[in-house]
């Protein structure tokens, strides 16, 4: 692995990271309250930067850079298995969800990161670096390979990375495998740089399967929390439970063209 260069910030954030650990929700609820926590983070003076964790209900989700080619199941088999496909507007690739995974989403203007309004490699860098460092409280060896988003482990692909950052505003974040059965995540092509050169780290892994013991779910949630803040240089995280809206509620959308990490 060919390390990338730590990007420090160009001032420590300062305003603290409010941290919600939230339960399970469906990908329209979850797009709806994404949508609104990204417009108030993009207000001046608006939402503190906010991390979202939380699970998703069962489904697979493509991003920008998937296809339905990805998806190595006929359309039968995703009705008969209650998996709906949805076309999303955040970054990276194909990824299913289900129990046993914790996604994480940060909703923050890139200057609340302490970050240049353009610095989107330095966010990327400091975000993947958090994930990896989480790998390594729950005992994995992550490995961050050159030219690919997520982070990786012996037995494939253990944190999917999905931001979308548009107008210097980052929503969206991450799905860790930490314990989910892997028989649909190894039809799904999650990783479409390591497909064409072949790599059996196309599709998604987990912890569990890398270690060979059991992980709780509350670890990787907390770690989560600890070691994103850290990335980020936050000196003041502030842990709330449940979510930071209500997932039904409709969120104002924000206009023009967006740039996608992931």
């Amino acid at each position: 692995m060919i390390p990338r260069p730590a990007s420090p910030p160009s001032h420590s954030p300062t305003r603290p990271l409010s941290a919600w650990l939230a339960g399970r929700i469906d990908w329209p609820g979850y797009a709806r309250m994404a949508e609104r926590l990204a417009g108030e983070a993009a207000l001046s003076g608006g939402r503190h930067p906010t991390l979202v964790v939380f699970e998703l209900e069962p489904c697979i989700t493509i991003g920008r850079l998937g296809s339905r080619a990805d998806v190595l199941m006929a359309d039968e088999e995703l009705q008969s298995r209650r998996l709906p496909l949805r076309f999303t507007g955040r970054g990276g690739g194909a990824v299913a969800h289900g129990p046993g995974q914790v996604c994480v989403s940060l909703f923050a203007s890139l200057d609340d990161l302490g970050l240049g309004r353009h610095d989107v490699g330095a966010c990327l860098d400091r975000f993947e670096r958090g994930l990896a460092a989480t790998l390594r409280s729950l005992k994995t060896g992550p490995v961050r390979h050159p030219g690919s988003c997520g982070v990786f482990g012996r037995t494939g692909l253990l944190a999917a990375v999905g931001l979308a950052i548009r107008r210097g505003v980052v929503a969206h974040g991450a799905f860790v495998n930490v314990c989910p059965a892997l028989d649909v995540h190894h039809r799904i092509v999650a990783s479409r740089r390591q497909a064409d050169v072949g790599a059996a780290t196309a599709t998604m892994g987990s912890v569990e399967a890398d270690i060979q013991r059991r992980v709780r779910l509350q670890d990787a949630r907390t770690s989560l929390v600890e070691q994103l803040a850290d990335a980020f240089g936050f000196e003041q995280t502030h842990i709330h439970s449940g979510f930071p809206v209500a997932p039904v509620a409709a969120g104002p959308s924000l206009p023009g063209t967006v740039s996608r990490v992931g």
